[in-house]
């Protein structure tokens, strides 16, 4: 029999078995949902600031911050959607105070004409506009994620990557008239799931 013990958890159920088993004082369980997590952080919020090594900053405040708050998680709801809330919300926290960073002091006297470095493009995206873009994908991910396969995988063959009706019936083996029913079919179901969201997705 193999020793599951120092393996990063693979499903929800595992996460709050770690989650109770650090808050009882077990470090090593916050370290495998650090492992597990990560990797998957350091995209996200690089995504975000474009920037490896702030990132990586990022990430450890993030992980940090949910150890320290990890007695406020509710364990009926998803570890993985409250850690990355925190990271958001560390990467907006953030984003703002690089906006509204004094000018650093250019004691170089040159002719030229170089406008001043800026810390942040003005033109840029505001970090609320930022995180709700991610927000939009990270809810559109999920709630592909948890239809049922058969409508997933047209799904994603359909705005993923981009086939056409008949290059999905071929691609899987099933008539088109199956294929154009099950995108009706997820179609639906998505518009339900993002429903609480539509704000997020309205012009």
């Amino acid at each position: 029999m193999h020793d599951d013990s120092s393996r990063p958890p693979t499903s929800e159920a595992d996460d709050h078995t770690l989650v109770r088993a650090a808050l009882a004082g077990d470090r090593a369980a916050f370290d495998l949902l650090d492992r597990k997590y990560r990797r998957r952080l350091f995209l996200l919020i690089r995504r975000i600031v474009r920037d490896d090594r702030d990132a990586e900053d990022l990430v450890q405040d993030t992980l940090f911050k949910a150890f320290r708050a990890l007695d406020s998680f509710n364990v009926e709801y998803s570890f993985e959607k409250w850690l990355f809330k925190i990271a958001s919300n560390t990467c907006i926290d953030y984003l703002r105070r690089l906006r509204f960073a004094p000018e650093p002091l250019d004691l170089h006297d040159g002719d030229d004409d170089t406008p001043p470095r800026q810390y942040i493009d003005p033109n840029s995206p505001r970090p609320d506009e930022e995180l709700e873009r991610f927000e939009r994908q990270e809810l559109l991910h999920t709630a592909i994620e948890s239809l049922p396969e058969k409508y997933r995988i047209v799904i994603r063959l359909r705005h993923e990557q981009e086939l056409d009706y008949v290059e999905i019936a071929e691609r899987l083996g099933i008539p088109l008239g199956t294929v154009k029913a099950h995108l009706f079919r997820a179609r639906q179901m998505l518009l339900k799931k993002l429903e609480p969201y539509r704000h997020l997705f309205e012009p």
